[in-house]
């Protein structure tokens, strides 16, 4: 048979069965946001724009910030208190139980908040 007429997917043509969807790894980027978040350890903080850099979309910061949104429901759960925006400012905290939470768990991990 010629090359060109070959009807075999190439999915037939790698050995073994095809893993069904459920079992596949598929790429998903707010659980890489999350991997990366709970590896920021306990007294520090990174902002959305590093986390983002970090997975190489520079420019999706935005969509960090969509991930940490839905952080409330993940499990293992994820230290959302430790993203802040690029100023420093706890612009995630309306996402929280209290408008305070995440201010009250970052000063428990010892960070100090200066007001100006």
């Amino acid at each position: 048979m010629h090359p060109k007429n070959n009807k075999i997917s190439n999915s037939a043509k790698t050995k073994g069965v095809e893993k069904p969807r459920s079992m596949r790894k598929e790429y998903s980027f707010f659980e890489n946001v999350y991997e990366v978040v709970r590896q920021i350890p306990k007294g520090r903080v990174t902002s959305y724009g590093a986390i983002a850099n970090y997975l190489g979309t520079k420019l999706s910061a935005r969509m960090v910030g969509w991930a940490m949104n839905n952080a409330h429901s993940v499990y293992p759960k994820v230290p959302a208190h430790r993203v802040v925006n690029r100023n420093g400012m706890l612009t995630g905290k309306a996402h929280f139980k209290t408008i305070t939470l995440m201010e009250e768990l970052l000063f428990l991990q010892s960070l100090i908040f200066y007001y100006s």
